[in-house]
């Protein structure tokens, strides 16, 4: 079966709202759901949203009530997502990041009581569609080992940044692990192998196993610069905003448990530090650099998917359709209504 954009996000918010999700709500996650399907993650978009549905039946994921503003100045905020949707969570951290960077210049939000919120840069590209900077970090249940060591104790713990530019999608959404734990689930589920040196069995040896390389740990890009970047995300996201941190994260790969990661979004208005004007001509010149390189921006390949999947839609694998078929009849929704 065939889903493109229209259609994915029809039948991602009607199934939330037969289960019971606040419609606005509902709305955020099917947006997150399909910004990144058309990108090409179907790791994160619709390949993952049957964890949600599982998160309702364990009572992990909550479908009432509203987030808490914790703490509070003109640059930074702190909040309790009360365990509600991660996207949506997300969402309104973010916007409170922006609005806060439009009046002082920047905004820093930390999240914590969250969930799963799916493609980082999506809010970083929330951030940049008003022309600020936008940064975003989260961690994950523990996925990498440290280096030198073979238990996994850090997250794969993702970095997103979005840069404003009227004319060039400029955005670098990046897991600080090989691949994202994301994309080993989605390998176990099509029984497709994982490349050579992405990931280790839990006796420490290379595998091309996805099942053995989520039973065991993921490697960090890069060797230890990879490694640094995840643990000091590990730190931002987890002790810095009162949330889980190492082996004390928990809900993110799987929704049997209460989700205990966090969230940082960084909004920054370069109207306030050098001009928007000045920012976008000095952008622009170093595009051209680039350019007249032959060189790739970063962005550029997420701008190619997005187009053909607009135009084609994507097909849903035969275990991934038949798992959101079971949801659709459990709530007498036919899927096949919602076919491209």
């Amino acid at each position: 079966m065939k889903l493109n954009a229209k259609n994915e996000k029809k039948l991602v918010t009607d199934i939330l709202i037969k289960l019971g999700t606040q419609e606005n709500q509902a709305d955020i996650v099917a947006q997150a759901t399909v910004d990144a399907d058309l990108k090409g993650f179907t790791s994160h978009g619709i390949g993952r949203f049957s964890q949600y549905i599982k998160g309702f039946k364990a009572k992990t994921i909550n479908l009432e009530g509203d987030i808490d503003i914790e703490r509070e100045t003109e640059a930074m905020a702190l909040i309790n997502g009360n365990s509600l949707f991660g996207q949506y969570v997300a969402r309104r951290a973010m916007d409170l990041a922006i609005e806060k960077a439009k009046n002082v210049g920047i905004g820093i939000v930390g999240t914590h009581n969250g969930n799963h919120f799916g493609v980082t840069g999506y809010y970083s590209d929330l951030a940049s569609q008003k022309g600020c900077i936008g940064v975003v970090i989260t961690n994950t249940e523990p996925a990498i080992a440290p280096f030198g060591g073979k238990k996994p104790l850090i997250g794969t713990n993702p970095i997103a940044i979005g840069i404003p530019n009227e004319d060039t999608y400029i955005a670098l959404d990046m897991a600080t692990s090989v691949a994202a734990r994301g994309k080993l689930l989605e390998a176990r589920r099509k029984g497709e192998s994982i490349p050579e040196g992405t990931a280790l069995d839990k006796d420490g040896n290379p595998t091309t196993d996805p099942a053995k390389g989520i039973e065991g740990s993921i490697l960090p890009f890069g060797g230890f610069k990879g490694y640094g970047l995840a643990f000091l995300i590990e730190i931002l996201t987890g002790a810095l905003v009162n949330a889980g941190i190492g082996t004390g994260v928990k809900g993110t790969a799987t929704c049997s448990e209460d989700c205990t990661k966090g969230d940082l979004f960084l909004a920054i208005d370069p109207e306030k530090f050098v001009g928007k004007e000045q920012f976008n001509d000095e952008t622009d010149k170093f595009l051209d650099e680039i350019r007249a390189d032959n060189g790739i921006i970063p962005g550029s390949l997420e701008v190619d998917r997005v187009k053909g999947n607009l135009a084609n839609g994507w097909e849903l694998d035969p275990v991934l359709f038949d798992t959101l078929n079971d949801i659709c009849k459990n709530i007498d929704i036919d899927i096949e209504d919602y076919a491209a």
